[in-house]
């Protein structure tokens, strides 16, 4: 019969306590050389219940009490993507198929994002060319972009709508700036709340029993490595974004 181990230090309360009293007689652990408790658990066990091994929120393997961060690492990411995305939106002189990205046009009867209903491309520095595949959709595509409020000039060929980036002065860039830095201060609140949030739940472990008070500091050190990595991530992508538009 194959398999598996798990570990952990016999000096471990979780083990001692909420762990090892979960284990049906029959399926005992044994002490292994190093003073480790070895639990095996065998595919053909009446024993291979999970539930005896694992308690919500964090494995034990090879003596670590792995905590869940799942939920942490997706507030950061959901973080990360509303700046992206509110970056995009913001206007620089230059000229940016991604700021008509938010573009809803009216198409067949219902509001249609941009890029289903046409092709973005480059004309030059200050200059958007939109192709529509139906050449029946230029005006709304033309009203679409306007009624966005984005700050550009549009014009139409009949064929093409042109979309034109006008200079920015320096007083608006600066506003921009602003502008830019108050959603980088969003996003990082978000990271805020979420580290919170773990360290709340992490400590309620603790409290439970369920974590050692040297899980619980390990933990800790390991979250704040995320936060300060999206922190860093965050800060980049305003740098970024202040460069583009102060050129």
């Amino acid at each position: 019969m194959s398999g598996m181990i798990w570990e952990a230090s016999s000096r471990s309360s979780l083990l001692s306590n909420a762990f090892l009293r979960r284990i049906p007689r029959d399926c005992g652990p044994s002490i292994a050389p190093g003073n480790t408790w070895v639990i095996k658990e065998f595919s053909l066990n009446p024993c291979l219940n999970k539930s005896h091994f694992f308690l919500p929120g964090f494995d034990i393997l090879n003596g670590m009490a792995n905590y869940n961060f799942s939920a942490i690492d997706t507030k950061i990411a959901a973080g990360k993507e509303w700046l992206a995305k509110e970056y995009r939106a913001l206007r620089t002189g230059r000229a940016s198929p991604s700021i008509l990205d938010s573009v809803m046009v009216s198409a067949y009867g219902s509001m249609t994002p941009l890029k289903q209903v046409g092709n973005v491309s480059t004309e030059d520095a200050r200059t958007l060319r939109v192709s529509a595949y139906d050449a029946g959709l230029i005006k709304d595509i033309e009203r679409g972009i306007t009624a966005a409020n984005l700050g550009v000039g549009t014009s139409s060929d009949g064929a093409t709508v042109r979309v034109t980036f006008p200079e920015l002065s320096a007083e608006r860039r600066e506003q921009m700036v602003k502008l830019a830095k108050a959603k980088l201060e969003e996003a990082r609140t978000t990271v805020r709340i979420a580290r919170d949030e773990a360290w709340k739940e992490i400590q309620e472990k603790e409290r439970l029993g369920e974590l050692t008070e040297d899980d619980k500091f390990s933990l800790k050190e390991e979250m704040q490595k995320r936060v300060d990595k999206a922190n860093g991530e965050l800060e980049a992508a305003f740098e970024s974004k202040e460069k583009e538009m102060q050129s």
